[in-house]
This record gives C-alpha cells, sequence and structure tokens, in this order.
C-alpha cells in the first residue's frame, strides 16, 4: 500500500547539507554529495515536498551574479532529474548580510513564503541543515522540525560553535541527508 503525503514539506539547506562543503560556493562549482538525489527520491515518491532553501548572500557581496546563481540552480535540477529526482520549489535569500533582510537564515522570511505559497503548516514540516546559527535557528523560530546533519559544517556547529545557538535543540542529529530522510519518513509514518 502507497501512502501520499502531500502536505508535508522537507526543506533542504544547500552548502553543507545536499553538497558543498559548508560554506558559501560559485554555483558553477558547487556538487552534489553521491546520496542526495536518492535521498530527494526517496521524499519524492511519497508525495513530500521538497524545498531547497538557501542563504546565497555571495550575490549580494559581489562575488558572482543572481543570473549565474540561478543557471547553478538549473544545472542542479537537471543533475536531480537524471536520477529521477526534483525540487518542488527553490526559496533563496541573495542579500548581503549588511541588508537587514527578512529573508536571510535565521529569519524565517524564506519559510514564510513557502508557507503562503504552498498554504503549508509549518508544524507539520521540517528543515535539514548543518549550521545551528542559521538552519537551525529558522527553523525554531518557524515552529518546524529541527534535523540537523554532520556534513558540511554539522560537526562544528555541534561543537566549537554550539554557544551561536544555545537552547535550540534539534529533533534529530543526522550523520547526513541518507540519515534525516529515514528520520523523517520514519517520524510522518508515525504520526499517521
Amino acid at each position: 500500500m502507497l501512502v501520499v503525503f502531500v502536505i508535508k514539506a522537507v526543506f533542504l539547506d544547500r552548502d553543507g547539507t545536499i553538497g558543498g562543503t559548508g560554506g558559501g560556493m560559485h554555483p558553477f562549482e558547487f556538487t552534489m554529495y553521491d546520496f542526495a538525489p536518492s535521498s530527494i527520491r526517496r521524499l519524492n515518491k511519497l508525495g513530500v515536498k521538497v524545498f531547497l532553501f538557501t542563504n546565497q548572500t555571495r550575490v549580494g557581496r559581489g562575488f558572482f551574479s543572481e543570473d549565474d546563481l540561478l543557471k547553478g540552480f538549473e544545472i542542479m535540477k537537471e543533475e536531480l532529474s537524471r536520477h529521477s529526482a526534483f525540487l518542488d520549489d527553490i526559496f533563496y535569500c541573495p542579500h548581503s548580510p549588511d541588508e537587514g533582510c527578512r529573508c536571510q537564515k535565521p529569519e524565517i522570511g524564506l519559510l514564510l513564503a513557502a508557507k503562503e505559497k504552498y498554504k503549508l503548516n509549518l508544524a507539520d514540516c521540517y528543515v535539514v541543515g548543518d549550521t545551528g546559527s542559521s538552519d537551525m535557528v529558522s527553523a525554531h523560530k518557524a515552529g518546524t522540525k529541527k534535523v540537523l546533519v554532520k556534513t558540511g559544517w554539522g560537526k562544528g556547529s555541534l561543537t566549537s560553535f554550539r554557544k551561536d545557538w544555545k537552547g535550540i535543540e534539534p529533533d534529530y542529529i543526522a550523520e547526513d541527508l541518507v540519515d534525516a530522510v529515514d528520520w523523517i519518513l520514519a517520524d510522518i509514518i508515525n504520526k499517521v
């Protein structure tokens, strides 16, 4: 029996969660981890919406253009498509850190935009990221479930930089995106 979950959504950070090193990278240099497409495909197959949500402050700081970023997203979507996986949408902040926007994590503007566009209950959603001070704080403010991966900057978020998000506990600490998706799917199924 196939169970479909259409109201659930998973927000995935890009750098350090689905690929890269954790720090911002030029879009043409970004590569996904080998396990990312199959992990995303597992969510796709169950009808769980998968959104990329990412800070891309290097656009605002002049390292590369927003057009380059969008082309990089297209390259990533083509790679996912070759593995029969897809993103339902991409939400990104192109602003520099000093612009004071409301979309840059740890603010929740990206999550609120998705909530409005897709009529989501954020309490039924999951944020997966490698940075406690941005991904986990944003998830906490928005009331989503919080999954911290140890890839990218994840291990450092749990040790050297734990003070930057003191008082916020992830719902789950995952080794990587595969482990995160395993936990999310088990959590969804347990609530049915």
